[in-house]
């Protein structure tokens, strides 16, 4: 998905800008949070931390890719549910290997994934917002770098704050459009 850049700079610099907002707003420690409490509530006895890592990881596995943001913002703008129906089969049988491999905290990745495509349906459909393909290419790219350090944490390579990555969503196709207006790119 990375690869799908126009141009490598604009990935970079979108990266380091959302990971700087992510890590001032402490968005890693408030998902890790989340997953804390709701493992101590529903927790019953299982291995401990992996409801919380079953819900973070599903999570942002869910929630990242492209096919979160375009399908929500096709179902906004058109009325057109192709690509999260094509997204909701792909997670389902995904939320079956997680769930055996990390338990039953997958099933809480379901109100975050609610929460974020509802909230892009509803933004799309109230401003009529479209990403033109240049700004879909940064988008993927940036989706992709998260999900690259997903996959290193999953494989227990190295720690990395993900959920700190998710405002490089925001500013990868912002910053395209920017640079893209003003004939830099």
């Amino acid at each position: 998905m990375a690869l799908k850049t126009h141009n490598p700079l604009v990935l970079l610099v979108s990266v380091l800008i959302g990971v700087v907002i992510g890590e001032l707003l402490k968005l890693d420690a408030g998902v890790q949070a989340i997953g804390s409490w709701a493992e101590h509530r529903l927790s019953r006895g299982g291995e401990p931390g992996r409801v919380s890592l079953a819900f973070i990881t599903t999570s942002l596995i869910f929630c990242v890719g492209p096919l979160t943001v375009l399908g929500s913002f096709l179902d906004g703008t058109r009325g057109d549910i192709t690509l999260l129906a094509i997204k909701s089969t792909l997670d389902g049988v995904t939320s079956i290997v997680f769930a055996a491999t990390l338990g039953w905290g997958v099933l809480l990745s379901a109100v975050s994934v609610l929460l974020v495509q509802g909230s892009l349906t509803l933004i799309a459909f109230l401003i009529h917002a479209g990403l033109t393909d240049l700004e879909t290419a940064e988008l993927t790219a940036a989706g992709g770098i998260a999900v690259l350090g997903i996959s290193l944490g999953l494989l227990e390579l190295k720690s990395i704050k993900v959920a700190n990555f998710l405002p490089a969503l925001v500013v990868a196709p912002l910053l395209a459009g920017i640079l893209h207006a003003f004939g830099l790119l």
